[in-house]
């Protein structure tokens, strides 16, 4: 593999053209890296990330259909392919100009016939990794292992009824954890697609959660050992692989990390396309984690309402991009998270500058959300309307209600005194009205 092997020839890093027509898709046309909004960078307040595995490992088969992206990168070896893989990425994130990057331990480096096989090969791809690192300046926003593709996760990892099997992900999250340390990630992330169950006749579910809880401690406990200083994330996703998986949703995750006391040491990973299979709106979960202090990052891509099954599609909705960025900038930004593309291009999207496009688009989508969740904020209409409507928890007995000092007894006594509330309209027309004046 030559040093200066260019696998994206004819493209140059891409620029911001805010000037540029319907047709010119190799520019950004809303992504301004620079432009400065409440006093942050457009960049720091959006923190891209691609994501290794869709758009690096990635063919385009489906289970109906056979690989369709061939890829200039996977020739040689498994190992030399894996070289030339990961020179390729680097060069895409430079020339799209993303500062982040994420990937599975095993995206990186192939897969070994034993655990010591598979960590030195992780251990010479992350060599290499570490060099582009330097040269370049992109950073891993996160790592996380693969504990679902492999037979022995047929059943699970951490839920796993075989101790064995737990052991060996054990074993595998503590090398992906050095090798967090190593790359400097600023983030680990823990998706678990075969925690649950397919039949509750087989199926011990108290044990399964206790043993989870177990599992994250011991990687707690090994993160401070090593003094591994990075952000712990799970991911919800309510079903695919498992018929029905433990970490269903943001409230289901929070309710387990309060439950088994690990809630200081994890946020959450909201994947969009995750929370429209659990039956929810598209900014539902990254609200209700931001709400309970808990929204880390977000795996930026969308699904098809219409199919029940995730399609990891690249974000390009204005009005959804504008809520997530909106609950992002109310809470201060995502740092040390940030909004990585867990999304592919489609099987029928088979040339090299359509990943670029992909991406090109998704970021005009956020730059466009952002820039319209701060004319919300700063205009103050909505959320003017929305304290007023809560005004009445600002003083007598709705503010001892708001800091947990009223009782039943005065509830009683203020109805008696008060009679019969009014109707209020909740205005919810109104609200969406003003809502897309700012689309």
């Amino acid at each position: 593999m030559s040093a200066q092997e260019e696998f994206f020839s004819g493209i140059p890093k891409i620029p911001y053209v805010p000037s540029a027509g319907p047709g010119d898709v190799m520019c950004f046309k809303h992504y301004n890296a620079e432009e400065v909004l409440m006093g942050r960078k457009m960049e720091d307040w959006l923190r891209f990330s691609v994501c290794y595995w869709h758009s690096f490992c990635g063919t385009g088969a489906d289970p109906f259909g056979f690989q369709t992206l061939h890829r200039p990168w996977n020739e040689g070896t498994p190992m030399e392919s894996a070289k030339r893989r990961l020179c390729a990425a680097f060069e895409f994130f430079t020339k799209l100009g993303v500062k982040y990057y994420t990937f599975h331990d095993r995206d990186m480096a192939p897969e070994g016939s034993t655990l010591q096989e598979s960590n030195m090969n992780l251990d010479e791809i992350t060599d290499l990794a570490l060099q582009l690192q330097s040269r370049t300046g992109v950073k891993v926003l996160w790592v996380t292992c693969n504990l679902f593709a492999h037979p022995r996760y047929m059943n699970g990892a951490a839920t796993n009824p075989d101790c064995h099997v737990l052991a060996y992900a054990g074993a595998q999250v503590k090398k992906g954890l050095d090798i967090a340390k190593k790359l400097g990630a600023e983030n680990f992330v823990f998706w678990g697609g075969r925690e649950g169950f397919l039949s509750i006749h087989n199926t011990d579910v108290a044990a399964e959660l206790k043993h989870m809880a177990s599992f994250f401690k011991m990687a707690v406990e090994y993160k401070e050992k090593i003094g591994l200083k990075c952000q712990f994330l799970i991911e919800p996703k309510p079903k695919e692989p498992c018929k029905h998986q433990y970490d269903y949703d943001a409230m289901s995750v929070i309710g387990f990390l309060k439950h088994y006391g690990l809630e200081s040491h994890f946020k959450l990973n909201i994947e969009p396309n995750h929370t429209t299979l659990a039956g929810h709106s598209y900014e539902h979960d990254i609200v209700m984690a931001s709400a309970f202090g808990m929204l880390g990052s977000v795996d930026s891509n969308t699904g098809s309402p219409d199919l029940g099954w995730d399609t990891d599609q690249f974000p390009m909705d204005i009005r959804n991009t504008t809520l997530v960025m909106k609950t992002i900038v109310e809470q201060g930004g995502l740092q040390p998270g940030g909004l990585n593309f867990d999304a592919k291009v489609r099987r029928e999207s088979t040339d090299l500058e359509d990943l670029f496009i992909a991406h090109i688009g998704a970021m005009d989508a956020f730059a466009r959300g952002l820039r319209n969740a701060v004319r919300i904020i700063e205009d103050g209409i909505i959320t003017g309307m929305v304290k007023e409507r809560y005004s009445s928890f600002s003083h007598g007995l709705g503010q001892k209600v708001e800091d947990g000092s009223a009782s039943l007894e005065e509830m009683e006594a203020f109805i008696k005194k008060n009679g019969e509330p009014k109707v209020t309209s909740g205005k919810q027309e109104k609200y969406e009205s003003i809502f897309n004046h700012y689309i």
